[in-house]
C-alpha cells in the first residue's frame, strides 16, 4: 500500500475537528495530518487536547508548506484564496463547500482549475447508505423526486460557535450548508440540474433564509424541494424520496417501501453519528488517491459549481 499522504488543515471548527479525528482514528493508512492552523485562540488548546502530536502552525503558508494536500475548512469567503495559494505551491486541495458565495469567482476558479487535483467535501460520495440506494435504484425508471429538510433552529444546536457566519445571509443559511448535499446526491443519481422556479423567505435584517420552495429537474426527472426553520422539533430532519419507493432519511437511513406501504430500513442501517466515521474514512481514502493523481469518487469542482449555481439561484428568488 502507498504511504499515507501528508494532509494539512486550515480551519479547526466543527468540520476541521471531525476530519482530524477521522484521520487519526479511522484513516491513518490513507493520510497523516502534518499541521493545522486556525486564527481562533481556543483552537490551539482544543487541538492539543485531541492530538498533542499534531502541531498548530503559525499561518496558512506554514500549513501549505508542510502538506501534500490542503483541507480547507474555513468560512466560505476564504475557500478560493486558500485553494489558489495551495495550488500555486503544487499541492492538491480538498475544499469544503460552497466554493464561494460569489458565483463569478467560483466560475472563474473552476474554469482555471477544473482539471487540477481539487475535490469538494460532499460526504454522500462515500456513504454506504447512498450505495444501498444506488443498488435499489438499479432497474428503476425514475419519475419523481421529493427533497425535504427541516430544522428546529438555525444554526443547529451543535453549530452555535459558528453562528457568526452561519446565521447570516452573506455566507450562511441551510440551503448552502445542507440542501447542497441533497442537490449533489440528486445530480449523482439522476443527472444535470435545472431550476424551474423557486422562492425564499428571510427575516428582517441580514439573517439567513427561514423557508425555501423550489421546483427543478435532474436528468429530466421532476424534483420538488422544500425546507424551513421551525418546522420540526429535531435539530435536523431530512428526506430524499425517489418515486415514493426508496428514500434516504436523516442522512444515514436507506429505506424502501414495502407492499404494505410501510418504510423499512436496510438491515445494516445505523444513525448518522455511527455512520459518519465510515463515510469520512471513505472520503479520506479518496483524498489520498486524488492527491496521487488517480481516479477517485469525490465531488469534482464542476459538480460543486453546478450545485452552487442552483443554490444561489434559489436564494436570489
Amino acid at each position: 500500500m502507498p504511504a499515507p499522504i501528508a494532509l494539512g488543515i486550515i480551519g479547526f471548527g466543527i468540520m476541521g475537528e471531525r476530519l482530524l479525528r477521522a484521520a487519526l482514528d479511522h484513516a491513518s493508512e490513507h493520510v497523516t495530518v502534518t499541521g493545522v492552523w486556525d486564527p481562533a485562540q481556543s483552537a490551539g488548546a482544543r487541538l492539543a487536547a485531541i492530538a498533542s502530536a499534531v502541531p498548530m502552525l503559525d499561518g496558512a503558508a506554514a500549513v501549505i508548506e508542510a502538506c501534500e494536500c490542503l483541507y480547507v475548512a474555513a468560512p466560505p469567503a476564504a475557500h478560493i484564496p486558500l485553494a489558489e495559494q495551495a495550488l500555486a505551491a503544487g499541492r492538491a486541495v480538498f475544499l469544503e463547500k460552497p466554493l464561494a458565495t460569489d458565483l463569478a469567482a467560483a466560475r472563474a476558479f473552476v474554469a482555471r482549475f477544473g482539471d487540477a487535483r481539487v475535490a469538494v467535501n460532499f460526504p454522500m460520495a462515500s456513504s454506504p447508505a447512498v450505495a444501498q440506494l444506488t443498488a435499489w435504484r438499479a432497474g428503476m425508471n425514475a419519475q419523481s423526486l421529493e427533497i425535504e429538510v427541516g430544522f428546529a433552529t438555525w444554526p443547529r444546536g451543535w453549530q452555535r460557535d459558528a453562528a457568526g457566519w452561519l446565521a447570516h445571509r452573506a455566507e450562511g443559511g441551510f440551503t448552502r450548508e445542507v440542501v447542497s448535499h441533497f442537490l449533489f446526491l440528486t445530480r449523482r443519481q439522476l443527472g444535470p440540474l435545472a431550476l424551474i422556479d423557486a422562492a425564499a423567505e428571510y427575516p428582517p435584517g441580514d439573517g439567513s433564509e427561514t423557508l425555501i420552495r423550489a421546483r427543478l429537474t435532474a436528468g429530466g426527472v421532476p424534483v420538488t424541494l422544500s425546507g424551513g426553520v421551525g418546522t420540526t422539533d429535531k435539530d435536523d430532519h431530512n428526506t430524499w424520496t425517489l418515486d415514493h419507493a426508496i428514500r434516504l432519511r436523516d442522512w444515514s437511513f436507506a429505506e424502501r417501501r414495502g407492499a404494505d406501504g410501510a418504510w423499512r430500513q436496510a438491515e445494516d442501517a445505523v444513525p448518522n453519528e455511527r455512520l459518519r466515521p465510515l463515510v469520512l474514512r471513505g472520503q479520506l481514502a479518496g483524498v489520498a488517491t486524488m492527491t496521487r493523481g488517480e481516479a477517485h469518487p469525490l465531488a469534482t469542482l464542476r459538480e460543486a459549481l453546478e450545485v452552487q449555481e442552483i443554490v444561489e439561484a434559489i436564494l436570489a428568488r
